[in-house]
């Protein structure tokens, strides 16, 4: 099966910077994938991308030697098992707040007798190999959301789920469920101390731990806390960013 870039460069103690594509566009996918990122990953929960984008996406991303991954809508089988059935290489699921949701989620993702993912893995097949079958479970990721007030009383119980690989913080959601305002780039000291309390408890369990940042210098300073993967914006706020940089530097602005 083919390796698990991103896999193997966490296990080794690296960081893994990561694209995120909420554009229902293959065009768009390629272009992220071309750029200097370890890994791409498709957002099926708030980006504009439907399952049949998401396998044009996949087949673009695939253009280049980038891990492909997919945040999932929601903690439920079906998207799970068909977005790894169309070749993700790793699941981040939102909302993950106690170790039974975990546990549901990981389950999904892993075949019988570590999890109950029903066989079929289609495109996954052309993608990772004749033998995808007996290395699926040991190259694919798992990534549960700690965003809820709830999970962060259950940090312990989630990360000792067996099969979970990593967390992922959503900043956003994290500060809402702390009567925070939503940024992302989040600055309340409420906000910041929860994201130390979920990396430490991430160190303490031996999972990876991951988080959205709103800039390339929060995502530097979360990998100098410690945070192995890091994801920068997304597409679509990449796109604008820059424009309004262009504008501004044509209208004598910058």
């Amino acid at each position: 099966m083919r390796e698990n870039t991103i896999k193997q460069i966490m296990a080794d103690g690296g960081r893994v910077v990561n694209a995120w594509c909420g554009i229902a566009n293959s065009f768009s996918a390629e272009v992220m994938a071309h750029e200097d990122f370890d890994s791409v990953t498709v957002d099926m929960q708030h980006g504009m991308v439907d399952f049949q984008a998401a396998v044009g996406m996949l087949q673009a991303i695939n253009t280049r030697p980038v891990t492909p991954l997919a945040r999932v809508p929601w903690n439920d089988p079906a998207p799970i098992m068909k977005i790894l059935d169309a070749g993700a290489y790793g699941v981040i699921c939102p909302m993950i707040s106690n170790a039974a949701e975990c546990e549901k989620f990981v389950g999904a993702c892993r075949y019988h007798p570590r999890g109950y993912r029903s066989m079929g893995p289609a495109r996954g097949l052309l993608y990772g190999g004749a033998d995808y079958f007996r290395h699926a479970d040991d190259t694919i990721l798992t990534f549960a959301m700690i965003e809820t007030l709830e999970s962060l009383g259950n940090l312990d119980a989630i990360m000792s789920v067996k099969e979970l690989d990593a967390i992922y913080v959503g900043p956003s959601d994290l500060a809402i469920s702390l009567g925070c305002a939503p940024s992302a780039i989040p600055a309340e000291p409420k906000v910041m101390d929860a994201i130390d309390t979920i990396l430490a408890a991430a160190k303490r369990n031996e999972v990876i731990p991951g988080i959205h940042c709103g800039s390339g210098e929060m995502a530097r300073q979360m990998f100098e806390k410690g945070f192995q993967f890091c994801t920068l914006l997304n597409d679509a706020r990449l796109m604008a960013a820059g424009a309004k940089r262009e504008v501004a530097a044509a209208r004598g602005q910058g």
